[in-house]
């Protein structure tokens, strides 16, 4: 950056201009926690192959980001957020409401939510209502709903393990966990009789499910010193760490790429960030950052996040995304109904 730029920022800095992103290179980015990986590498190589600085990258989770993104426009607002889940109706309207209102989807591929533990342990296969029986607040005993008794897997099915329940997961904040509430807690009551016609996603808060933050690389770290628990979250931390964690079959459905990338894994979703144009003229390297994620390079089958647990999506749909962050199309809410 040259001396004059320098002073404007500095200026606009100490001026503290309402409502408007203030002149900088550094893009700045929030959200998902299962994301993060994915966008600190496209970060530090954007860092080392261009004129701007790498982008600082903070793991707050999808809600948590989606409520930074959406609390305005102006340079105390990240410039985009990261999401393992899709924007909610309710997050877009207040996004509008404060003012955001130029907004771009940016799909970037697949994961899936991987159920593991120590690779000390033997493998412990399960089905996704074995997994909600375990976690569930309340559960259907002789008719009755009643405040979860379990407390050893052996409890809920007499071929699993006689082990304690003990997982760790992430927060209400994280888009992981509001995948997991679907995907799995609502997936396998749905069709139970003492739930109505409702799922039912209510998680047990008596110990057996420990809230672990944001940082899914604590989770693994306590089941390297907890081998009897299990954890929740990406696939992603799952290849990564494959000489020291082993994933569960979900429904007898191994969580690798192929099964995820086909949707055959029951519990896969869809990976995004957002991009907040009205701060394109005050960041130009934003766009260039964007551009950067989307690309064949970073996202496509032979691309540099596959080899970090990114499942590309399919040829078609990658080029529909990409051309839609090229040009800048604009999110609308009916997009998300």
């Amino acid at each position: 950056m040259n001396r004059i730029l320098k002073t404007t920022v500095i200026a606009a800095a100490v001026m503290g201009v309402a409502g408007v992103a203030q002149a900088r290179d550094q893009v700045r980015i929030v959200g998902s926690s299962t994301v993060y990986p994915f966008a600190s590498y496209v970060a530090e190589e954007f860092g080392a192959t261009t004129d701007y600085p790498t982008p600082v990258i903070e793991s707050t989770g999808s809600g948590g980001g989606l409520r930074l993104f959406c609390n305005g426009v102006g340079d105390d607002t990240p410039d985009i957020t990261n999401a393992s889940r899709r924007m909610k109706p309710s997050e877009f309207e207040r996004c509008e409401e404060n003012g955001v209102t130029d907004v771009t989807e940016a799909f970037i591929g697949y994961d899936g939510i991987a159920f593991a533990q120590s690779s000390a342990n033997q493998t412990m296969d399960v089905t996704r209502e074995q997994i909600f029986l375990a976690l569930a607040a309340k559960v259907p005993v002789d008719g009755e709903l009643v405040d979860n008794p379990y407390t050893q897997w052996s409890d809920i099915d007499a071929s699993l393990p006689d082990r304690e329940i003990a997982v760790y997961g992430p927060p209400t904040t994280s888009g992981t966990r509001d995948a997991f509430e679907e995907l799995v807690m609502e997936a396998a009551s749905e069709d139970m009789e003492a739930y109505g016609d409702e799922g039912y996603t209510d998680i047990r808060a008596d110990g057996a499910f420990i809230d672990a933050g944001e940082n899914d690389n604590l989770i693994v770290q306590r089941l390297a010193e907890n081998t009897d628990a299990f954890g929740i979250f990406g696939y992603s931390f799952l290849e990564e760490n494959a000489d020291t964690l082993i994933g569960s079959s979900i429904d007898g459905v191994e969580p690798t790429p192929e099964a995820i990338g086909s949707g055959e894994y029951p519990v896969s979703r869809s990976l995004f960030f957002y991009v907040k144009n009205q701060h394109a003229d005050a960041v130009p390297a934003m766009y260039e950052y964007a551009n950067m994620f989307m690309s064949e390079q970073m996202v496509g089958d032979l691309g540099y996040l596959k080899g970090i647990g990114l499942i590309p999506a399919p040829v078609e749909m990658r080029e529909q995304a990409r051309q839609e962050v090229a040009n800048h199309e604009p999110l609308e809410l009916a997009d998300l109904k």
